[in-house]
Parts: C-alpha cells; sequence; structure tokens
C-alpha cells in the first residue's frame, strides 16, 4: 500500500495539490528547487503561465486549456503556501477573501438589487464599488491600485479609463488622432535632431497616444497587438515556405524577392 494516500489519491481534488505544494516546500525532505523559491522568484512563472492561458483561449485548445489552467492553479497553490509559511494568509483566507469580494461586487445577484440593467450599468456600478474599496485602502489618488506589473500597452489604458472617469479624457476620437500625429511628427524631429534619450520618451509618449485611440475606437491595444504578431508570423512562415519550394532560405533572399512573396501570402490569405 503506497504511502501518503491523499497524494496518490486521483479524486483528492484541491486538498490534494494543497499537500502536494507543502510537502514541495518541505524544508527538510522536499524538493530542493521548491524550498529555494521565494515570492519575486516564482512571480514570473505566474505571468507566463496566465499568458499561456490566454494564447490557448486564442487557439481555441481547449485540452491544452485545461493544463494551463491546472499550470496557472499551480501557481495561486504555489503563493499560498509561501504565504502560510511566512504567516501572512492560507490558501482557506484567500478563497474567503475572494468569495467576499464577488459577493460584496455582486449585490444585483446576492443581494437586494435590482437584476434589471444594462451590462454597462453594471460596469458603472462596478467600479463605483472598487472606488469605495480603493478609499478604505486609503488609495485615495485617481490612479492608486493600477497594478504597475501589467503589460505597459494594458496598463496604460487603464490609467486612461481612471482619468477619464473625472472628466481627463478628449471628448472627440479626431482629437486623439490629432495628437498621434503630432506625437508623430515629434518623434520623427527627435529621431533627425535630439539624443536618444528625447527618442526613447517621444516614443514612448506615442504608444501611449495609440493605446488611448485603441481606447477610443473600443479596441484593447494588447490583444490587438497580439493579433498582429500572430498575423506577421503567420505570413512571414509563409514567406519561408514559398523560398524553401524553390530551395532557398531567407539569408539568400533579398528584400525584393521577399516582399513580393509576402504580397503573394497576403492576397492568398484574403482570397481564402
Amino acid at each position: 500500500m503506497p504511502q501518503d494516500p491523499l497524494i496518490h489519491d486521483p479524486n483528492g481534488g484541491m486538498p490534494r495539490l494543497i499537500e502536494i505544494m507543502r510537502r514541495l516546500r518541505n524544508p527538510e525532505t522536499g524538493c530542493p528547487w521548491d524550498i529555494e523559491q521565494n515570492f519575486k522568484s516564482i512571480a514570473p512563472y505566474t505571468i507566463e503561465e496566465a499568458y499561456e492561458v490566454a494564447e490557448a483561449i486564442d487557439r481555441q485548445d481547449w485540452a491544452e486549456l485545461e493544463g494551463e489552467l491546472g499550470d496557472l492553479l499551480l501557481q495561486t497553490v504555489y503563493h499560498t503556501q509561501m504565504g502560510s509559511e511566512a504567516g501572512h494568509f492560507s490558501f482557506d483566507s484567500v478563497v474567503t477573501a475572494i468569495s467576499d469580494k464577488m459577493v460584496a461586487r455582486h449585490p444585483h445577484v446576492f443581494g437586494d438589487e435590482s437584476r434589471d440593467k444594462s451590462a454597462d450599468q453594471q460596469t458603472v456600478d462596478w467600479e463605483k464599488i472598487k472606488a469605495a474599496e480603493r478609499a478604505g485602502k486609503e488609495q485615495g489618488r485617481t490612479l492608486d491600485g493600477v497594478a504597475l506589473a501589467l503589460p505597459a500597452l494594458m496598463r496604460a489604458v487603464k490609467l486612461q479609463k481612471r482619468a477619464a472617469r473625472v472628466g481627463f479624457d478628449w471628448p472627440d476620437i479626431s482629437m486623439v488622432v490629432d495628437k498621434m500625429i503630432e506625437e508623430a511628427g515629434e518623434l520623427a524631429e527627435a529621431k533627425d535632431k535630439l539624443t536618444q534619450e528625447d527618442v526613447f520618451e517621444e516614443y514612448g509618449d506615442l504608444l501611449f497616444v495609440m493605446a488611448n485611440l485603441g481606447r477610443h475606437l473600443n479596441v484593447a491595444p494588447e490583444e490587438a497587438l497580439r493579433a498582429a504578431n500572430a498575423k506577421f508570423t503567420r505570413r512571414f512562415e509563409g514567406v519561408e515556405d514559398a523560398l524553401a519550394a524553390i530551395g532557398k532560405t531567407p539569408a539568400q533572399s533579398d528584400l525584393k524577392e521577399m516582399d513580393a512573396l509576402w504580397d503573394l501570402v497576403k492576397a492568398k490569405e484574403k482570397t481564402n
């Protein structure tokens, strides 16, 4: 009969996973690598796993998504185990906190408020509740609580949304486009006349305005750029395939030839 019946029980559920992590972190009998880790060293893996979940969803690969969700869940268990060891919190306290938060933020489901309102109105109400929560945490400034670790484009949009709530926003999309043209011109000037530090700053300003344009167009910049990356990858691989068919590699080609093949790949995509 095997030792550790819970660890070897395929039906052990969450208690099994929590016990596995506790054992991995055991200073005397656990895994040396797991024992050495801390919140900071594990955080990059947590971010990576979240992106892998998003990638599986984009591909609609549901079997892969199952595995990636498990990997992401493991990250939560990892952090809660370290939190428990340090006396900060436990898995149960984390579950309690998020459950309480969801109940508090959905009074139209779990309380006595009416459900007879639009999704937009529910979003407004949600933001009011979050603002009250921030006030309770002494986060009095408008931009408090927007996570620093977010991808830069995503954080830019969140910062802009917060500012817009208090009236700091362009009322018309044409004004955003005008600002984008202005920033692009400043970048061109910086490139020709100013220092690399100035170029860096002007390029950042342009990206920030581009994120704002996406917000006004109701387009998520991070998702749009991810889609553009996927499209570029797909089309460049098409160019590579076309070159391989004539016995060449990109290194043996030139821009003129590859650009012509790119146009063919692009045209073929549009006709399919």
